[in-house]
């Protein structure tokens, strides 16, 4: 081999590193999102609105187009865990958001939990969110 070989020889395996490398950090995996309450505290109603945004941890946006398929609000925080109120899914009113309507009938911590598909990943999404809700 010549030393012309022997450079570009080199050259081509640091820049195959390096796209390799950029490469496979750029895949996500479901565990690089999730669901973050857009308000904490939210005031007991029969109609009240729990709203949460998906971000992509990596780069901090949202991520719209997730088809969530189950989503339970109980007292878990405040030790009552079977103490569920009913939850309906509403229409988005941004991408990226995801609202519900719960029937929170008392104050005091209330936990919503979470499952969703995000287009393009394999497996599924589920967080569990706790927040207050005030009189």
């Amino acid at each position: 081999m010549n030393f012309y070989s022997v450079k570009h020889v080199a050259a081509a395996a640091l820049i195959g590193v390096a796209l390799g490398g950029g490469i496979s950090k750029s895949w996500a995996g479901i565990d690089d999102y999730e669901f973050q309450l857009v308000q904490n505290a939210i005031q007991k109603s029969d109609a009240a609105i729990v709203a949460v945004r998906l971000v992509d941890k990596r780069s901090g946006k949202v991520v719209p187009d997730a088809v969530i398929f189950a989503q339970r609000v109980d007292m878990a925080p405040d030790g009552m865990e079977m103490m569920t109120a009913p939850i309906e899914p509403l229409p988005s009113t941004e991408p990226g958001i995801y609202r519900f309507k719960a029937n929170l009938m008392m104050p005091g911590g209330w936990r919503l939990s979470l499952g969703a598909k995000v287009q393009g990943e394999t497996g599924s999404l589920e967080n569990k969110l706790e927040f207050k809700a005030t009189r």
